[in-house]
């Protein structure tokens, strides 16, 4: 009780302060063992196999928490079952002038328009060696903002960073790098796919490949996907990235340029995850407005066999990682399944 009253007040402390400074503040704090870890979390429940990766649980952590790897040894250690770090650009780059990070409170949500800033594929790969090997680490590939050819920087960064990686997510979804989305269409993404694959080739060892998408598609664009995806070889699919859309929101912030995350994007995100896994039999990673164990659950049955979130740790801190890890296994005795994979799909209808 008095360790969540200590967390309470210094979530409380440094949501009093600029957005993107208190996101440095939090790793800092993580890094210097400041913030309480629970380590592992696994039940029987729990444990999950998605695209050949064991998991101790389902739950990982979204990429851009921690863009440049550098607390790669705590947060295994905050009950994450999987962790996806980046995203990385061929070269180092700045991203969009600041601010860019936006906090709704009223909205339980976040603008960003970061625009890819991180210190590029060499300090990456440098990171990456040194991570812990008793975890599940995976790199979100992106592109430099001025590249005249994209699909090659994603094929360079993964050269670069999948020797020592678990999984790669190829992202072509974020709405803050011009024309990126672009990347979704059909004939791009397949370009784009084997050249990713054509570099995953070169590998010592066979590395499961993610595709990570936006929210913002239609029918027709979610089966163009799902048949690229499939034709390429892709391991899995994450659905879904930030939103350029705008539900009805409260907060001042609202009209804010970038991508909005949080309990807004939740009915959209989850509504594509579901059509999304009528679509394919590949594995869904469901990410979007997950706050609570009931969120978790709710995505699991709409389709998905494993989750991210990112965007919940602004309200609720760390320790929201175990409290929805501790209600989804509550969940699922509730239900009388013995494993995630038993929910996956079960509560689809109710999303189509």
């Amino acid at each position: 009780m008095i360790r969540r009253w200590a967390e309470s007040v210094a979530m409380t402390a440094l949501r009093g302060i600029d957005p993107e400074t208190a996101h440095g503040l939090a790793l800092t704090a993580l890094r210097s063992g400041l913030a309480p870890l629970p380590g592992r979390i696994e039940t029987p429940r729990l444990r999950t196999r998605i695209a050949g990766l064991d998991l101790p649980n389902p739950l990982g952590l979204a990429a851009g928490f921690d863009k440049n790897a550098t607390a790669l040894a705590q947060l295994p250690r905050a009950g994450f079952g999987f962790v996806e770090v980046g995203a990385t650009t061929p070269r180092p780059q700045p991203g969009n002038p600041r601010p860019r990070l936006f906090r709704l409170p009223g909205d339980r949500a976040v603008i960003n328009r970061f625009g890819f800033n991180n210190d590029g594929m060499i300090a990456m790969a440098a990171r990456l060696r040194d991570r812990p090997r008793d975890a599940v680490i995976g790199l979100n590939l992106g592109a430099n903002k001025t590249s005249t050819d994209r699909a090659a920087d994603f094929a360079q960064v993964l050269r670069a960073c999948g020797a020592d990686l678990d999984f790669a997510t190829v992202n072509v979804s974020s709405p803050n790098t011009e024309r990126l989305r672009d990347l979704q269409g059909k004939a791009a993404l397949r370009a784009l796919l084997e050249r990713v694959m054509a570099a995953r080739a070169e590998l010592p060892a066979r590395l499961p490949v993610f595709l990570k998408i936006a929210p913002d598609l239609d029918a027709a664009d979610l089966a163009d996907i799902a048949a690229v995806a499939e034709a390429t070889g892709v391991d899995a699919i994450i659905a879904t990235n930030t939103t350029t859309a705008r539900p009805a929101l409260r907060d001042w912030a609202r009209d804010q340029r970038g991508g909005l995350s949080g309990a807004p994007l939740f009915d959209r995100s989850t509504r594509v995850l579901a059509r999304l896994s009528t679509l394919t039999p590949l594995p869904l990673i469901g990410v979007g407005g997950i706050g609570s164990a009931e969120d978790a659950y709710a995505k699991i049955r709409a389709g998905a066999s494993a989750l991210q979130l990112y965007t919940a740790l602004v309200y609720g801190g760390l320790p929201l990682v175990g409290e929805i890890l501790a209600g989804l296994d509550d969940l699922l005795a509730r239900d009388g399944h013995a494993c995630i994979a038993d929910a996956v799909g079960t509560g689809r209808a109710d999303w189509l």
